[in-house]
């Protein structure tokens, strides 16, 4: 099978950050910047609580108002400290490019062509593109209604993209990867979120339909999240499915390990794959 590019990464919001310290783990953005090529798509979540955490390190408290205008504040301050960190550890031979996308982009065919294009340029031009959702231009209400029209008028398949994880898996679909792979902070999809020793290894099926009713069969043993407005396992489980239709290769896996190891086996990971 033929693919456009190697992989397409993604890493959640607290993944990027110590949370009992209240600051970034630079250990993370080292680790994976270092990793980092032409050929590899990388979406990141982190800007809001980036900012988040910047604006009270630097003010003492957090800020008030409307809850959509806060988030616009904070992911308007995050993204210049996430394209910061991912430019300071990332191989200086190669250049770093930032893509905020919005639900619009993706539901427009002209829109996608035009992701798609200038992804692949990346490519023939040594450039690291950086992928977050907008949220600082991109609010819940506009936005619900925008995709109420789409579906109003017909259209089908309606993405939203404001969880990263679907953001991901919506770009998969549009480059074709040979693999996705979904960075967390656990080490993958347990039967049991409570006990370690029930991490799934391997999801495998004869094919990809096969795969996915496997998946059907996970996401009965998924619940929570690991923060407020994240989708948790069962909605990652979800948005996998169709670029596994697509042939990709997808895992999830704990953003302690290298990419490079999670891709070989060498880390604990859950991988979906045919035989």
């Amino acid at each position: 099978m033929k693919f456009d590019i190697e992989l397409v990464g993604k890493i959640g919001s607290m993944a990027l950050i110590r949370e009992a310290e209240h600051d970034i783990d630079y250990n993370v953005f080292s680790r994976i910047g270092s990793e980092l090529h032409p050929g590899v798509i990388w979406v990141s979540s982190g800007a809001v609580e980036i900012g988040r955490l910047d604006y009270i390190k630097r003010t003492g408290h957090e800020l008030d108002g409307l809850k959509r205008d806060v988030m616009t504040d904070y992911s308007a301050q995050g993204q210049t400290i996430l394209m910061e960190e991912y430019r300071r550890y990332i191989p200086s031979r190669y250049s770093v490019r930032q893509l905020l996308v919005e639900h619009t982009h993706f539901n427009d065919p002209e829109k996608r062509e035009h992701i798609y294009q200038f992804l692949m340029r990346c490519i023939r031009q040594d450039a690291i593109p950086i992928v977050n959702y907008n949220d600082t231009v991109s609010f819940e209400e506009n936005r619900r209604w925008e995709l109420d029209q789409l579906r109003i008028n017909g259209q089908k398949i309606v993405v939203e993209c404001i969880d990263n994880d679907e953001t991901a898996s919506v770009i998969s679909t549009l480059v074709h990867p040979k693999y996705l792979l979904l960075f967390t902070s656990v080490d993958g999809i347990y039967l049991d979120p409570k006990d370690p020793s029930t991490l799934v290894d391997s999801v495998e099926g004869k094919d990809a339909e096969e795969i996915i009713e496997a998946i059907d069969e996970l996401q009965k043993h998924c619940f929570g999240a690991s923060r407020d407005g994240a989708g948790g396992a069962k909605t990652k489980l979800e948005f996998i499915k169709e670029p596994i239709r697509q042939g990709t290769t997808v895992m999830i896996a704990n953003s302690r390990y290298r990419i490079s190891d999670v891709l070989s086996g060498k880390s604990p990971r859950t991988i979906f794959r045919t035989r």
